[in-house]
């Protein structure tokens, strides 16, 4: 929701500024064009790996329930205001760990590289990043690969989180985005560019889901 003007150097702030101003109109259309928050409520819908799921506040420990005669998964949590809504926030990221962890060993073995270090995160700028190991100097050899998911990733198509995974663990081979990077992705799920294509259409989407 809110847009940045960068400027090459702290003397040309004003041009950015100016350059900014002068695009009112269109800055504010594509403002509009957002999807809207839509913050953790009980009896909310949100949609978990291509399945509705259903918000409900319940005492005790969190809790997922499959679907059932017709009716969507659903993931109980206790509070009321912000204690639920941090309750429905630590069930999903254990739960996108869960998966992400999951699919990131499947494509590690593949390729023959050791299992990374996964950490989840809420990251507004990328859905994955990979550290590769060192090749050389101090730890060469003994350090593993180090992967960020973005837990949002939860809230995708299962195809889709599992090219982010793909995609982060062909860094493990290649640092870039050569050709050659790209075949290791072909490799590991075959195309990938509806996953690519599906994440820039609804990614805002994405980010709006729990936020107030």
């Amino acid at each position: 929701g809110e847009i940045v003007a960068t400027a090459p150097s702290p003397r040309r702030l004003a041009e950015a500024a100016a350059f900014a101003a002068s695009r009112h109109s269109w800055i504010s259309a594509r403002l509009a064009e957002l999807p809207k928050a839509a913050p953790f409520a009980p009896g909310s819908l949100i949609e978990v790996l291509g399945q509705p799921c259903r918000l409900v506040s319940a005492p005790g420990r969190s809790q997922w329930r499959p679907a059932t005669d017709g009716g969507p998964l659903s993931l109980s949590a206790y509070g009321e205001g912000e204690a639920f809504s941090r309750a429905v926030l630590r069930a999903l990221k254990a739960e996108a760990r869960r998966r992400l962890v999951e699919r990131t060993e499947i494509h590690a073995a593949a390729l023959a590289k050791p299992m990374p270090v996964i950490a989840v995160n809420d990251a507004r700028g990328r859905w994955g990043s990979c550290s590769p190991p060192r090749s050389r100097g101090f730890g060469a050899g003994v350090e593993v690969g180090r992967i960020r998911y973005s837990w949002r990733l939860l809230l995708s198509p299962p195809t889709v989180l599992d090219y982010v995974c793909a995609h982060e663990c062909a860094h493990l081979i290649e640092a870039n985005h050569s050709p050659r990077f790209w075949a290791v992705v072909h490799g590991l799920i075959g195309d990938e560019r509806p996953h690519r294509a599906w994440l820039r259409t609804h990614g805002a989407r994405l980010h709006a889901v729990g936020r107030a």
